[in-house]
């Protein structure tokens, strides 16, 4: 048997809401702070890679502890701010890729039940438009476009060369 409404929580429009302003409220926000790089910029400036991040940590690490090394050269309490920085967008990183991950579970299970409920109702119009049900053969017409006929049913001979014991 099919699985049959495998979405069957649904989102209020109060919650839906919710969800909109708390993601204008990010974008607002964000959108006032972040440099908005074109795609140039972004293979220029590009995200340090995890050999680099050792590096950063390590400048860090000595910055914190032992302060008297650290050149004077650098601003250190821009290099902090920057630090924080991207630990905070590092870690929220993480949160918005849990909540991609959810919304693309969310809307996979409530595209599988349109499509099963979409496929049920083709065969509806299908039996209706056999039993000559006005408007149906039209519906059946309508639809049959979207389901092409893409040769993909074996062939005895197919079948054969696959399973040449024939099991």
């Amino acid at each position: 048997m099919a699985l049959t409404n495998l979405g069957s929580k649904h989102l209020t429009a109060a919650q839906k809401a919710t969800i909109d302003t708390a993601l204008a409220s990010i974008l607002t926000v964000l959108q006032s702070v972040s440099p908005n790089f074109s795609e140039k910029d972004r293979k220029k400036y590009g995200s340090i890679n995890e050999q680099n991040k050792l590096v950063v940590n390590k400048a860090n690490d000595y910055h914190l502890a032992q302060p008297a090394l650290q050149s004077p050269d650098v601003d250190w309490t821009e290099f902090d701010l920057d630090y924080q920085d991207r630990l905070f967008a590092d870690t929220r990183l993480n949160t918005v890729d849990s909540i991609t991950h959810l919304l693309s579970d969310f809307k996979i299970a409530h595209d599988f039940d349109n499509l099963q409920d979409a496929l049920t109702d083709y065969g509806y119009a299908q039996y209706k438009a056999g039993s000559n049900t006005p408007g149906f053969a039209a519906k059946v017409a309508d639809f049959k476009p979207l389901f092409p006929r893409t040769g993909t049913a074996k062939s005895k001979e197919e079948e054969v060369e696959e399973d040449p014991t024939g099991e």
